[in-house]
């Protein structure tokens, strides 16, 4: 378990820092867009299968979109409502402002340099191909014509620009048409302008009829409708039809000292997320610049807003082609996660937790046992009660499921259900009600912290009386994200932690003041002081001369007193190695603040997902599992677990497998240097490549 590092036999002194000064920080946002220039990068890297660079391109343009939707969207409210707040790196918002445009223009061009010059040449080599209009042929074409007018048509609705008919309301998002146009209509009008709204529910990527064996064809349905929408306008004359999409604000606004029903509140809400004050415009880079023009204008926004764009509007929406398309040979190799050292389908989750904790370390070992956990509890005529907190589960759950039954059964079965969680409010919405209608007690946790704790609690009468059994996770209870991100869960009957979860649910759920808890660590109350106080005791035990060693993974840091304690630290000889996967606002590598500092990001074919926090303590080390990052919004605005993986031999193959292995990885690593810019790891001379994730499938799935 203990990782010896040297220690400087004279720490250096430490130095007077002016913690106020912005050039200490990194902005949030612009990490961010840091982060996903790297996931661009994986875009291009052609060491990566095909359809899967496909698959980073997509991610990228998704974390773009709500990249938008929440944090450009909160800069623009500082902005229009005169705030004169400045960021610890020193930007106001308006400064901001023009940074991000600056970045995310570039990245955005980028992403369709990716997409043009890169992979649809490279999908074309492959006989996989993105057909244009002149492309098709006289039988395709007729087939695309035939699929306009059976499957699309009926579904599209004109609207002309008039007197009488004014700029419709645009979705969140949602693919439109500008289309321009002479001629007078039926009624002897002429105006010249028309907006076409197409659905969602229509594929943005339609395959074509195979014309050889092992050739794939698609056409965008952008190209399907630019060629017929003159179908929508008879005996006028189209003179132009430009794509363009509009991206709003999606966060949600409820008054937590108003509200006194969240999940009627958050129905109210809802709708108006389609709607919200509009940040970017996507526009077809053929546009006119009249139009752009008139689109701006229409939208209120300014020039700097205004992407134009090589392609579709929405590069996610290819994403479709990884399930269209059967060539194994350029996707990842599948796998089967493995199982814990001695468990199998049949065994009997409480008898295995009596005896020992288990690990489970998603995706590489499988989601299995947890949901075993709730289906035996739900059958056991031993178990009294159930709780459980959900955050994301997915539309189809068999943890859901088993929840239902057990509720149906006759079981106490108590949820804890985070409406509030981002883009899943509708899905938790129907999964609150369904669960009610079962018999299920259902709370939305706290006004005004959102429940990010994963818990869950088994209750079971025994022989020896009452007994507890918990799963504790650093992720969602969601069967397919257990197989795309990484994440740890543990599984335990320890006496001590199970009565912490036990009152951390009469917390979500009843009234009271904080009880102090034993094993656990939890926001918003005990988890970022323990956190600063555990750093402090790495840099005393540094400044005298003992092991002192920190080791941190998580989504992103943007806490400063942490990230001032972390500095504290370095300078009194603590050595830290960081993995972040997304922002991070510490600068290392400063030389008399954070020179024993390293930061690592590791992208690869999984979503980096687990919080694993590690102290060297002078020989007795520690190590946690959380659900929180290093976030204000995770340390004081949410509800947190922070738990400690006491069994020694777990705890050192969390160590290895979480930690070390993450610091060895030389091919989907990339370092940080002090001015926030990351350039990738690449093994040196004479060095064997090692990456990560591809090691994890290896060793424990099959």
């Amino acid at each position: 378990m203990n990782q010896t590092v040297t220690v400087p036999s004279n720490p250096p002194a430490k130095t007077s820092v002016d913690w106020a000064a912005p050039e200490l920080y990194i902005n949030r946002e612009l990490s961010l867009l840091e982060f996903n220039r790297r996931v661009l990068e994986h875009a291009k890297d052609p060491s990566n299968p095909l359809l899967e660079r496909m698959q980073f391109l997509c991610i990228c343009c998704r974390n773009m979109d709500e990249f938008f939707e929440v944090r450009v969207a909160g800069v623009k409210k500082r902005v229009r409502y005169g705030s004169t707040y400045q960021d610890a790196d020193g930007h106001t918002a308006s400064e901001l402002l023009v940074k991000i445009s600056a970045t995310a223009h570039g990245l955005v061009a980028d992403q369709y340099a990716v997409l043009n010059e890169a992979l649809l040449p490279a999908l074309a080599a492959e006989n996989i191909r993105f057909l244009k209009r002149d492309e098709c042929g006289a039988k395709r074409a007729a087939w695309v014509k035939r699929y306009f007018d059976e499957e699309v048509l009926a579904l599209l609705t004109p609207m002309g620009l008039d007197p009488a008919h004014p700029f419709p309301r645009v979705l969140n998002k949602n693919l439109n048409f500008i289309v321009t146009l002479s001629g007078t209509d039926a009624f002897g009008r002429l105006s010249k302008l028309a907006i076409v709204q197409v659905p969602r529910s229509l594929p943005r990527v339609i395959p074509l009829p195979e014309r050889k064996e092992g050739h794939h064809d698609f056409v965008f349905l952008s190209s399907v409708i630019h060629a017929h929408v003159g179908s929508l306008f008879p005996g006028m004359k189209v003179t132009g039809c430009y794509q363009f999409r509009v991206t709003r604000d999606a966060d949600l606004m409820v008054d937590n000292e108003e509200v006194d029903d969240l999940l009627r509140a958050l129905e109210g809400e809802l709708p108006d997320r389609r709607f919200g004050e509009q940040v970017r415009l996507e526009v077809d880079d053929t546009c006119p610049g009249n139009l752009r023009e008139l689109l701006r204008n229409q939208f209120d926004l300014d020039n700097a807003d205004i992407y134009q764009v090589k392609g579709p509007v929405n590069l996610a929406r290819l994403q479709a082609i990884h399930g269209l398309i059967e060539r194994p040979d350029l996707k990842w190799k599948p796998f089967t996660p493995g199982l814990p050292d001695g468990y199998t389908r049949e065994s009997n989750i409480f008898t295995t937790l009596d005896q020992r904790d288990l690990i489970l370390h998603h995706p590489f070992e499988s989601f299995t046992p947890v949901i075993d956990m709730l289906r035996q509890a739900a059958a056991d005529p031993k178990v009294l009660a159930i709780k459980q907190t959900l955050y994301r589960t997915g539309p189809a759950s068999a943890l859901v499921d088993a929840l239902v039954g057990a509720a149906r059964g006759g079981k106490e079965v108590t949820v804890i259900i985070e409406l509030r969680a981002r883009f899943d409010e509708e899905a938790n919405i129907a999964l609150a009600n369904r669960l009610h209608e079962a018999g299920a007690h259902v709370a939305y946790g706290v006004v005004g912290y959102k429940t990010h704790a994963k818990m869950l609690l088994v209750v079971r009468r025994e022989e020896r009386g009452l007994r507890r059994y918990v799963h504790l996770g650093t992720g969602n209870y969601h069967q397919s994200t257990a197989r795309l991100y990484t994440d740890y869960g543990l599984m335990t009957s320890d006496a001590q932690i199970t009565e912490d979860v036990h009152k951390l649910f009469h917390q979500l759920t009843g009234l009271g003041r904080v009880e102090k808890l034993k094993k656990l660590l939890q926001s918003p109350f005990t988890l970022h002081k323990s956190l600063l106080e555990h750093i402090a005791r790495e840099a005393r035990h540094a400044a005298a001369g003992k092991p002192a060693h920190i080791i941190a993974k998580m989504n992103a840091l943007t806490e400063t007193r942490i990230i001032r304690a972390l500095y504290e630290a370095s300078q009194a000889g603590v050595s830290i190695d960081l993995i972040v996967r997304g922002a991070c606002c510490l600068r290392p590598n400063m030389a008399g603040v954070s020179e024993n500092i390293r930061v690592r990001s590791v992208v690869g074919r999984f979503l980096e997902h687990t919080r694993l926090f590690y102290f060297e303590n002078a020989g007795e080390s520690e190590i946690y599992a959380a659900s929180a990052d290093w976030m204000d919004r995770n340390l004081f605005q949410r509800v947190e677990t922070c738990f400690p993986i006491i069994d020694k031999k777990l705890a050192k193959r969390v160590l290895e497998q979480g930690l070390m292995q993450y610091l060895a990885d030389n091919t989907n690593a990339w370092v940080m240097d002090k001015t926030g810019y990351y350039a990738r790891e690449l093994p040196s001379a004479g060095r064997h490549a090692r990456s990560v994730q591809t090691d994890l499938l290896e060793s424990l799935a099959t």
